[in-house]
């Protein structure tokens, strides 16, 4: 499956300014069937801090929705499910897991105060969103090297043009 920009985004920021060791980008169950169709968008490794981070990458522009509000928590939920599971499976020997959900447009309100009650999901939801793209707007202003993740480099072509 193709890496979404969304992803590349939480990526770049699991990189630079959480200073994850490695990063991988949908990453199947080993094993194949049913299970191995339930992707985690984004997953970073933090080897100094022994702490792991299990991301879902939501970009939707126009608002956070799949069919209605209900829907759209309980599809959520079910995902955070999938990223508890893998990390018991495959991440134990992390002494810190930290699961995040990631959405640049949430609408107020119903969504936004379900979410709040999922008590291990850290959501990265609208301005906290804009706050993390703007770390990385401060950071790519101050280099130059290439870490390999397109959003970026993007981001530091943009903030070292020239008139």
């Amino acid at each position: 499956m193709l890496t979404d920009i969304g992803e590349f985004i939480v990526g770049a920021y699991l990189q630079l300014i959480e200073e994850c060791d490695f990063i991988d980008y949908n990453v199947r169950p080993p094993g194949g069937g049913l299970k191995g169709l339930s992707e985690l968008d984004v997953i970073g490794l933090n080897f100094k801090t022994d702490t792991v981070y299990l991301c879902e990458v939501t970009t939707h522009i126009r608002g956070l929705l799949y069919k209605n509000n209900q829907e759209t928590i309980r599809r959520i939920k079910k995902k955070h499910e999938r990223q508890k599971e893998y990390a018991k499976k495959y991440l134990k020997n992390f002494k810190n897991h930290r699961f995040m959900f990631w959405s640049p447009v949430v609408p107020v309100g119903y969504i936004t105060e379900n979410l709040q009650k999922i008590e291990t999901l850290e959501s990265v939801i609208n301005g906290e969103y804009k706050k993390r793209i703007e770390q990385l707007r401060s950071l790519a202003k101050e280099t130059t090297h290439d870490i390999k993740n397109p959003f970026f480099r993007m981001l530091q072509i943009m903030e070292h043009m020239r008139e």
